[in-house]
């Protein structure tokens, strides 16, 4: 299994696991610090494998992790049954592995203590019983639902996504009306796109205020194809993007995902992993210019494991996050780190 982007393959879990052995060794950063873990993945197909063994290992570098947020990822969708439906069966998976982990026996984080799932808004208000499917399905732990739209024109970037979609789909009424179903429900609405396609979301996010809507990946602020060399120009565009959308009281965002290729800084092409300095270095502006803009209290970290896991470890992302946090106070470590993606997804 290779995936081939930008500089070099994507690597498999065993020349990924040879590179990160060669991680100068670190401490961790503040290993009393509480930790919700906003965004990750589990999946077992051609991507490669992450399951509950996976996470647990990278659980075992010793950050405080209290709760996880699975994040849909097309993982185990049912084979059968009405198109719409299918991705219930992520929803069924993801409850089982969270069952283990209330057990007890696989350790003191409450992993998937909240589910984000999947649904094809673009049905408008046909979507309402594959919503109310995963909510049944989910046992309480259905939180929200991400549509990942990432659009771009030009043909160097398409290839950084799987799915290709249709420019200007967040303008569309009939998407809208499957994205109003969320905040009848009273479910979030989780997004992934590009930062070229932030005003759509503003226009989105102002047309249904009543929608809680959570940007993942810091607003994605690619810089790879025609915006590498370029990311200083870029960087104040995306900027002035999201303070626009920090407008919007109904938006929060995801601070993290930025060890993904899509981004340019080609950590993943070293000959060892960075350090948690050198990821702190590079990500920076970026982290430091959404927590200005959205305040921390709609501010929250993720891992975005095992995407971001190409050009780091578990270890180093974490200390890396908490090296950019160190000047905050207190109770802004605690939103950052904690408080905003419980309050965010209602979790207890």
């Amino acid at each position: 299994m290779a995936y081939v982007y930008r500089g070099g393959d994507y690597r498999d879990a065993e020349s990924l696991g040879a590179w990160l052995a060669l991680q100068q060794p670190e401490e961790v950063l503040e290993p009393e610090l509480p930790i919700v873990d906003s965004h990750h993945h589990f999946w077992d197909s051609d991507r490669g494998r992450y399951l509950l063994d996976e996470l647990l290992a990278d659980l075992s570098a010793g950050h405080r992790i209290v709760k996880t947020v699975f994040e849909q990822c097309r993982a185990m969708y049912r084979a059968t049954g009405p198109e719409a439906m299918r991705p219930v069966g992520e929803v069924e998976f993801v409850r089982g592995i969270a069952a283990m982990s209330a057990s007890g026996n696989y350790g003191p984080t409450r992993i998937a203590a909240g589910i984000v799932a999947h649904a094809d808004l673009t049905l408008g208000a046909r979507v309402r019983p594959v919503l109310e499917a995963e909510i049944a399905a989910g046992g309480g732990l259905v939180r929200g639902v991400r549509f990942s739209m990432p659009w771009d024109p030009h043909e160097e970037i398409s290839r950084y996504v799987t799915t290709k979609v249709a420019p200007g789909r967040m303008l569309d009424a009939t998407f809208r009306e499957g994205v109003a179903q969320l905040g009848e429900l009273d479910l979030v609405f989780d997004v992934w796109i590009y930062f070229t396609q932030i005003p759509e979301l503003t226009a989105l996010a102002r047309a249904l205020p009543g929608t809680r809507i959570v940007l993942n990946h810091c607003g994605g602020p690619i810089c790879v194809g025609p915006y590498a060399g370029h990311r200083a120009e870029y960087m104040a565009v995306w900027a002035k993007y999201m303070q626009e959308l920090a407008s919007c009281p109904n938006v929060s965002v995801k601070l993290g995902g930025l060890g993904m290729m899509h981004f340019g800084f080609d950590f993943h092409l070293r000959d060892r992993p960075p350090s948690s300095a050198e990821l702190a270095a590079g990500w920076r502006p970026y982290i430091e210019t959404c927590i200005e803009s959205f305040g921390a209290k709609r501010a929250m970290f993720e891992s975005n494991f095992p995407p971001d896991k190409q050009s780091c470890s578990y270890l180093t992302v974490w200390n890396a996050f908490k090296r950019i946090a160190s000047a905050a106070s207190a109770d802004e470590k605690a939103a950052l780190f904690e408080k905003t993606a419980c309050d965010v997804y209602g979790l207890t």
